[in-house]
């Protein structure tokens, strides 16, 4: 490398895996005052995949890691280190990272969760960057992965309807860039978070407090009004730390929680809705698994083409919010 170039962490793999079992909405109008038209007037989503009895968060985390090691054609003990982004894992210890590692061989790697809701992929996208731009590590694996089916109120037809389950990972390699916004990799990061606004999405159990998992809770009126405003501005943030701007955009990533978010967002951004990736009508909102699942299946389909600059967003529980500047 010369003397003025830098690290950067560039996407080598994409992979994704989705449980067998398809729920269409009419499903749900079985049991619940609701139907097919309404959800998809309010959400944009017609179906999700929901894991079975005996699959668990890990069982699809590993799939996913599979997917994406044979996409990247790299071997699993090449790998420095997996983070496993999840609001939804197998106990409450050890982690999904370490049962991924151990699944998969990676028998060098060490291996964490990070949870930040359907912000997680995008925290652990920037954690992994960073772990990368000092030199902890050259190769890093990041997963998204979610069993939301685990936590729902089948009740509530304002939350159930919406959630899916998924997994989604890529791999990060360590390559030299010139330090321009021409160079592939993460180009930067955007992190944030507001606690005093943990009412408007959270799950009504715990550890310390109830001693069970719990049921999704949502305000989803609050939590539209801040998604659309929160995500144009870190996305925008993002953009000026790359020293890029809309113009320069080639794809959005957003996180795949409702369509009239996604529509708002790519509208304050000033981006037409043929430069954004779009998943939520197969998958529902899949939490930590969104993004990465949207990444793998754009890559899969011929979008995402080498050279292309990609942001993705997301904002979840927390409130946490954060985007990534990335060129494919």
């Amino acid at each position: 490398m010369t003397q003025n170039s830098v690290t950067r962490a560039v996407v080598i793999g994409t992979g994704h895996y989705l449980p067998a079992r398809v729920v269409p909405n009419a499903a749900f109008a079985e049991t619940l005052d609701t139907s097919d038209e309404w959800i998809v007037a309010r959400s944009g989503i017609e179906r999700r995949h929901f894991a079975a009895k005996d699959e668990r968060t890990s069982d699809l985390a590993v799939e996913a890691a599979r997917a994406a090691l044979d996409k990247a054609g790299v071997d699993a003990d090449t790998l420095d280190a997996i983070i496993v982004a999840t609001s939804t894992p197998d106990y409450t210890f050890p982690s999904v990272a370490t049962m991924v590692q151990a699944g998969i061989g990676a028998n060098r790697a060490y291996a964490f969760d990070v949870q930040a809701v359907c912000a997680g992929f995008i925290y652990a996208l920037a954690n992994a960057n960073a772990l990368i731009v000092s030199g902890q590590a050259r190769r890093v694996m990041v997963i998204g992965a979610e069993t939301f089916s685990r936590i729902m109120d089948w009740t509530d037809r304002s939350t159930c309807v919406l959630f899916g389950d998924g997994a989604g990972a890529l791999i990060l390699d360590a390559q030299p860039g010139a330090g321009a916004p021409s160079d592939r990799g993460i180009l930067s990061t955007d992190l944030n978070a507001d606690g005093r606004h943990r009412e408007l999405l959270y799950v009504d159990g715990g550890v310390s407090s109830t001693g069970t998992a719990g049921y999704l809770r949502m305000q989803g009126n609050q939590v539209f009004r801040h998604a659309v405003e929160k995500l144009a501005q870190t996305a925008e943030t993002a953009l000026e730390k790359a020293g890029l701007g809309a113009a320069d955009v080639d794809w959005i990533v957003p996180h795949q929680a409702n369509i009239r978010i996604i529509q708002g967002t790519a509208r304050k951004l000033g981006l037409p809705m043929d430069k954004v990736i779009v998943t939520v009508q197969d998958h529902g909102n899949t939490s930590a698994a969104s993004i990465p699942l949207a990444l793998s299946v754009g890559a899969d389909e011929g979008k995402l083409k080498p050279g292309d600059l990609l942001v993705t967003e997301a904002i979840g529980g927390g409130l946490a919010w954060g985007a990534v500047v990335l060129r494919w």
